[in-house]
């Protein structure tokens, strides 16, 4: 790295949006199973496991409730035909509940298989790094103290933006990973819908929002690829301008592909909704 301090400001910046880039890259391939050591997981696991019961309660109240809503008579329910087709509703409703993790589990896996597929059709085992071109670093250590004032407050500010970018972009995918947890928690509840015709579309919109959830991933994966592919081509800078016309357009080229990196992973959730009709 360049002594100049100016250089080494700006450098600091991009490297914690590297940092966090990477960071991101990781988590996307990593399963809620293993986030964070696992210990999240487990105490989710307990969770799930205790609201079992409470689901398969409420399994039999949206179930009687299903049967009163949809049949006229007591008459109705005697005949074989009706009666096995509530019996079948019933068994697969408690199925979903005892086995709604891993059938939640195996959603995540098939969309991370799918978030797998983008990366190796795209070429990229990691995200590329975001480099300070050689040409500004020239033209920042040709000039002066005195020129070199206003280089520091341009580059102290894109920094400042750059560095704030980087950690709303990561608090995004780690709420990627919050959903994910509420979603598998609470899941025996909304489960239970299924076990009554008048409540089951309940039960459907709580999966596709799950796959809606899960699908943010592979969203995410996009944006970086295509950020990744702007970065490997620097901003052009006019050599012949001033430094600080230099440093300021490639600072703000750069800021604004970076501000459109994170608005599309903060947008993941709404595009993925608008994609499934939620």
């Amino acid at each position: 790295m360049s002594d100049n301090w100016v250089v080494q400001n700006l450098q600091n910046a991009l490297d914690t949006w590297n940092g966090k880039l990477a960071e991101i890259w990781q988590l996307i391939t990593q399963s809620p199973e293993t986030f964070k050591g696992g210990t999240i997981w487990t105490v989710i696991t307990d969770i799930h496991g205790a609201l079992q019961a409470v689901g398969y309660a409420l399994l039999v109240l949206f179930f009687l409730v299903g049967v009163i809503k949809t049949c006229g008579s007591f008459a109705e329910v005697k005949k074989p035909e009706h009666a096995f087709k509530l019996f079948i509703r019933f068994a697969l409703a408690k199925g979903v509940i005892t086995y709604g993790m891993e059938l939640m589990m195996a959603l995540f896996n098939i969309i991370q298989g799918v978030i797998s597929s983008i990366m190796n059709a795209a070429g990229f085992g990691s995200a590329a790094q975001t480099v300070l071109p050689q040409s500004i670093v020239d033209a920042i250590e040709s000039c002066g103290f005195f020129e070199s004032i206003p280089l520091w407050a341009v580059t102290l500010i894109g920094g400042l933006f750059i560095t704030v970018l980087s950690f709303i972009m990561i608090l995004s995918v780690y709420g990627r990973f919050f959903k994910l947890y509420l979603y598998t928690a609470i899941a025996p509840i909304p489960l239970s819908t299924f076990s009554g015709e008048p409540t089951q579309n309940v039960g459907k919109s709580f999966l596709k929002s799950y796959c809606a959830v899960c699908l943010e991933g592979a969203i995410i994966v996009l944006s970086c690829i295509i950020f990744s592919l702007f970065a490997a081509s620097p901003p052009a800078v006019d050599a012949s301008a001033a430094a600080v016309t230099q440093v300021w357009c490639y600072i703000g080229e750069l800021i604004f592909n970076m501000l459109v990196l994170v608005g599309c992973v903060k947008m993941a959730d709404r595009v993925v909704r608008e994609m499934m009709g939620l």
